[in-house]
């Protein structure tokens, strides 16, 4: 986001500057051009009244010492022609030559025409001034004086404008770049502490709060308005702690009861019933291991029992035997096959909630004389866990739905249940590092598929 403010600080900056600069630096060439041309005029009228005198008396020192004078100065060369274009007198050492365009204009001068004035040119494009005047007796041309002037000079002043130009523009630049980069950490600096308190919120520091109050007003409220959002979002967590708290703590003295009032039953039934009394008894305990996760849940606000090498087989294994007399009901079988001693390190309690969700799905949606079958499958970084059912299955484009909270296919809606079987596994799953997936295979029904992360074991 700072590369983008700066750019668009910087770039109608530049612009600007190049604009401005681009029209002065044309505005100052052209000026030191137009002085240099002024002042070449005046020496040219000065020239052209002595080579008046000088051509009137038949004398040419009166001019040529002059002109001598001149280009020792100056380094300006000044030639006078006589009527009939010949050379007459000169200032320098230097042999005299002149170019085509030099002599056409010496005949439009004898002629009575002036030449025409340089046009302005950039630095690099600019010649030697050339000017030639007519020199007028009485309305006749008697000759023409030739000045011939190096132009060094105007374009050495003309650069030295335009370093003073750039460098003023550099300086400028560099002052807005300076201005921008501040103006840039000043918006950016409570965006950013909103930043990481929305890390630190997300990490479950419900605590953090942005102390900035510097930065626009606009981000100011914002920053605010954060901070209540914050706080309510607190509350609720707390609110919300506080009801698992209080229900799982109060469901534990029921459950201790009824598990009390199970084995007070057990002791007057014949061994025929010690299966179903152990079932039940392992029922308790897993009941119990539920709502330990739940306390630890509400006291930390983090998943609260400890990962464990778990094999997945045999909590497969152990969850069909749990669920096998409720199909029996429905006359459904169920059948596992797959991998044996898969391992992997994660919450067996949520595993197999996970697991009872999926099962209870394919039970419920199965039709009786099918069999759901549960398989195993390792791979090198996760186990899965497949749950195949030969129910009604849903359409292709209703698969994306089935783990949305409340969900349920339309020519399903007469079989009982909420539409959160699936979408409790997906987020039990999701809170042990794991995913759930739902296809439609070849045959009907559904397979639902549970993926477990290896972690640290092997």
């Amino acid at each position: 986001m700072r590369r983008r403010l700066v750019t668009v600080f910087l770039v109608p900056l530049v612009a600007v500057l190049l604009v401005l600069g681009g029209a002065y630096a044309w505005s100052a060439a052209r000026s030191i051009q137009q002085e240099h041309i002024s002042e070449l005029l005046g020496d040219v009228a000065y020239f052209v009244t002595s080579a008046r005198q000088a051509l009137r008396s038949g004398s040419p020192d009166l001019v040529a010492g002059e002109a001598e004078r001149y280009y020792e100065l100056y380094g300006t060369r000044v030639l006078v022609v006589d009527r009939s274009g010949s050379l007459w007198a000169s200032g320098g050492e230097q042999p005299v030559v002149l170019d085509e365009n030099t002599k056409a204009q010496i005949q439009l001068a004898l002629a009575g025409r002036r030449s025409e004035l340089p046009e302005p040119a950039l630095p690099w494009a600019l010649t030697d001034s050339v000017m030639v005047e007519p020199v007028l007796e009485n309305g006749d041309a008697i000759g023409a004086v030739v000045v011939t002037a190096s132009i060094d000079v105007a374009r050495e002043t003309i650069l030295e404008q335009w370093a003073l130009l750039l460098g003023g523009a550099v300086l400028a630049t560099s002052i807005g770049v300076v201005v921008v980069f501040r103006l840039a950490t000043w918006v950016l600096r409570p965006i950013r502490r909103v930043d990481a308190a929305m890390e630190a919120i997300e990490r479950g520091d419900v605590e953090a709060r942005i102390a900035d109050e510097t930065g626009p007003p606009e981000l100011r409220s914002m920053i605010l308005i954060f901070n209540r959002m914050a706080e309510e979002i607190e509350r609720m967590m707390a609110r919300q702690q506080e009801f698992a708290l209080n229900a799982s703590h109060e469901l534990r003295n029921p459950l201790n009861a009824l598990l009390v009032r199970v084995e007070y039953l057990a002791t007057g039934l014949d061994s025929d019933w010690s299966r179903d009394v152990e079932e039940t008894r392992e029922e308790g305990r897993r009941m119990t291991r539920i709502l330990d996760t739940l306390l630890n849940l509400a006291r930390s606000s983090e998943r609260g029992a400890a990962e464990e090498v778990v094999d997945v087989a045999e909590v497969v294994s152990d969850r069909a035997e749990a669920w096998r007399q409720s199909a029996s009901r429905a006359g459904i079988s169920l059948v596992v096959e797959g991998d044996e001693g898969v391992q992997t390190e994660t919450d067996r309690t949520i595993l197999e909630s996970a697991l009872d969700a999926v099962i209870d799905n394919a039970v419920k949606f199965s039709p009786s004389g099918t069999r759901v079958v549960l398989a195993v499958a390792d791979s090198t970084d996760s186990a899965e866990i497949i749950v195949r059912d030969h129910g009604p299955g849903v359409g292709a484009d209703e698969l994306a739905h089935l783990t949305e909270r409340f969900w349920r296919s339309p020519r399903n809606r007469s079989t009982p249940g909420s539409g959160l079987g699936l979408a409790i596994a997906t987020d039990l799953l999701t809170s042990i590092g794991g995913g759930l997936r739902v296809e439609s295979p070849d045959g009907g029904g559904l397979a639902v598929h549970l993926r477990l992360p290896k972690g640290g074991t092997s």
